[in-house]
């Protein structure tokens, strides 16, 4: 008899004995979460209880007081993804923060589609320079996708660029300065808010969506300078996520754009979210592991059946607005996502299997090509999740090259970022993209 070899796992993805959860919620009281005369539009989802939509809401970022950011319009059925629903000039309040000189910042608001095919809306801010571009050449357009890597609306770009900087901005908005270097190079720069109005950190349908309909939403904001030149597509780690999800939902959610988007570099690009419970839970990541999870669950309601009273203590206490620098200090508490569950084997629970799948997106080839970069020594997002990419967009049919460089994952954005940065310039340039599959 041949014997199947056993798959080992880290011990902080094993199950927990089952008295522990019942004795967190004998032990913990309800968490105060509102008794609502109508549901929102925002957290409403099909075929859930009135008391997990209560939860969905009580756990979405609190308003900013900005409406632009904050208020959910009432047609979203009746648009169409890419169709603008506000602009706002920001250039006064944008420039000091890019630093680089820019002709104008522009806010636009337009309809998209959440990570289940529901109306929704997304924001971005497109920057123009002073250098470069004519009219009969307009200036190709870099989309940097940055890693938010957050919980509030407060701490997008969009909300930076649209209100100066603040104690909610985040440092990866200037470093590394992918926007300073493409604006000066004279490309436009389109800074999407990815995560979309729930703030869905690591979700990665959501995001592609957003993207890509704020390519579409500046093409009609102005044709001539945005609906025509080259795009290329850039992020770092959350902002990979959110590339990498772009990338492979351009040929069957925004195929018209296909022509024009040359090229998407991914680094540092968290590609297994089941190999990260391994790497990250209940140790010094698991702030943004706990972060991810929880925005994952405000587009995949069904993560919230799983929330024992501690989760919904947290979820909906002011934590819910958290940036990258708390999130990131969070994990020093250590603590496990299994006491964060009603369920005592959460990570092998049928939802659990469900969410590694779709964030996986598996068979879904990228349409453009892909230069993927990695850190050899990464212990939180192992190198392991992107080679596999790699392989799997090899194997389907996609162009792509794969980049290990020296380092674990902050030491490995700057060393592998130049060259990442010089393989954008050459598709936007015109020069075709090597395939380096085997």
């Amino acid at each position: 008899m041949v014997m199947a070899p056993a798959r080992a796992e880290p011990p902080n993805m094993m199950s927990i004995p089952p008295q522990i959860p019942a004795a967190i919620d004998a032990v913990v009281p309800d968490a105060p979460i509102p008794t609502l005369s109508r549901i929102p539009r925002r957290a409403f989802a099909a075929g859930f209880s009135r008391q997990v939509l209560e939860l969905r809401e009580a756990v979405l970022p609190s308003a900013t007081g900005d409406p632009v950011f904050d208020r959910w319009p009432h047609n979203l059925t009746g648009s169409r993804p890419g169709d603008i629903i506000a602009t706002r000039d920001v250039t006064a309040r944008a420039a000091p923060v890019v630093t680089t000189p820019i002709r104008s910042a522009t806010l636009v608001k337009f309809r998209s589609t959440d990570a289940v095919g529901a109306p929704s809306f997304g924001t971005a801010t497109v920057l123009v320079p002073r250098s470069g571009g004519t009219d009969a050449r307009p200036r190709p357009i870099v989309v940097n996708n940055l890693p938010i890597d957050s919980l509030g609306t407060a701490c997008t770009p969009g909300y930076t660029l649209s209100h100066g900087f603040s104690i909610a901005t985040n440092p990866t908005d200037l470093v590394p300065p992918t926007t300073q270097l493409a604006l000066a190079r004279g490309y436009t720069v389109l800074v999407p808010d990815h995560q979309g109005p729930r703030m869905a950190y690591a979700e990665p349908v959501v995001a592609g969506h957003v993207i890509l309909d704020a390519i579409r939403a500046i093409a009609a904001l102005d044709h001539r300078q945005f609906g025509t030149p080259r795009i290329v597509m850039t992020g770092y780690s959350g902002g990979a996520i959110a590339t990498g999800g772009a990338a492979r939902l351009l040929d069957v959610y925004a195929p018209e754009l296909a022509p024009r988007v040359v090229g998407a570099a991914l680094g540092g690009v968290p590609a297994d979210f089941r190999m990260l419970v391994g790497s990250m839970n209940a140790n010094l990541a698991t702030g943004f592991f706990h972060a991810a999870t929880f925005g994952i669950a405000r587009e995949r309601t069904e993560i919230l059946t799983m929330a024992n009273d501690f989760a919904r203590w947290l979820a909906s206490s002011p934590l819910k607005n958290l940036c990258t620098i708390p999130t990131a200090l969070a994990g020093q508490t250590f603590w496990p996502m299994q006491l964060l569950a009603n369920h005592p084997d959460p990570f092998h629970s049928p939802v659990a299997e469900r969410i590694y799948r779709i964030n996986a997106m598996p068979g879904r080839r990228s349409a453009v090509p892909l230069y993927i970069y990695h850190g050899t020594h990464e212990w939180w997002i192992p190198a392991a999740g992107a080679r596999a990419l790699y392989r799997e967009q090899c194997r389907l049919g996609a162009h792509a090259a794969y980049r290990e460089v020296f380092g674990e994952h902050l030491s490995a954005a700057v060393i592998g970022y130049p060259e990442a940065l010089n393989w954008l310039d050459r598709r936007l340039q015109g020069l075709p993209a090597g395939d380096e599959c085997p």
